[in-house]
């Protein structure tokens, strides 16, 4: 986002929004679809290495901007360092903290710069707290409090319908349904429906949406938009377990 001093009057809170969200979006690929890369770039023995998200929903990892004080706030520095003396797992979640920190200080930082007042200020954290974090999307902690509401009917429906068409049924390659005959079957779907909304996509971080196709890693049980993972539902159906990109290259490397 350009903040040369003629733009500040014509900059709005949706539009610092378009920027937080790109650059989220770049983070987020960085930390899942795009793991193994991310892995390999940041080599300790390289000098300090930062993590940026750029607008236009991609990543990089470099070098620290040189001029002081930089143009924009910093991301964490040295995140090359930890790598190999840390759990994965535990290592990518530091890297997801950090950048969650490093984007609403971006975001925030453009909303003094262009001079929003309170209520503009107030509007832009309620459209990024919509949006789940990256660390949430990383570890799958919103996923596991969503799993814990569920967990009397996944397993059981997971095995029956864990893919389809979206013709077959828009909703049915997420929520897993079994036939049901009983009167009371509307409203628990209903229920169902509501429940699902929390359900986020391990790649992207969106919310799931009953008019797109889903597919869950038999890994790690994360569920993904099959845009994001490249799985087409005439794919899927030929799939018999199904690894995400991340757990893939887990495998690999070990």
């Amino acid at each position: 986002m350009d903040v040369g001093d003629g733009a500040y009057s014509s900059r709005t809170a949706e539009d610092v929004f378009r920027d937080f969200r790109g650059r989220r979006a770049g983070m987020i690929k960085a930390l899942t679809t795009d793991v193994e890369k991310f892995y390999q770039l940041c080599d300790p023995e390289k000098e300090n290495l930062c993590l940026y998200g750029l607008p236009n929903e991609t990543w990089e990892v470099t070098l620290p901007a040189e001029e002081v004080p930089p143009e924009l706030p910093e991301p964490a520095l040295g995140i090359n360092f930890a790598r190999d003396g840390m759990d994965e797992k535990d290592w990518l979640a530091l890297v997801a903290v950090h950048s969650d920190a490093w984007l609403l200080a971006v975001a925030f930082y453009f909303g003094t710069r262009f001079g929003f007042d309170k209520e503009s200020r107030r509007r832009l954290f309620n459209m990024i707290n919509n949006l789940p974090t990256i660390y949430e999307v990383v570890t799958g902690t919103t996923k596991r409090q969503f799993k814990e509401k569920t967990s009397n009917s996944s397993s059981k429906n997971k095995s029956s319908s864990k893919m389809s068409r979206p013709a077959e049924s828009q909703t049915k390659a997420l929520r897993m349904p079994t036939p049901k005959e009983d009167e009371d079957s509307g409203a628990d779907e209903e229920e169902d429906e509501q429940e699902h909304e929390n359900t986020l996509c391990g790649a992207c971080g969106d919310n799931y949406a009953n008019d797109e196709f889903w597919i869950c890693c038999d890994v790690c049980e994360r569920w993904f938009h099959g845009k994001c993972v490249k799985i087409t539902p005439a794919r899927a159906e030929h799939i018999k377990q199904y690894k995400c990109p991340s757990c893939s290259n887990k495998r690999a490397r070990a």
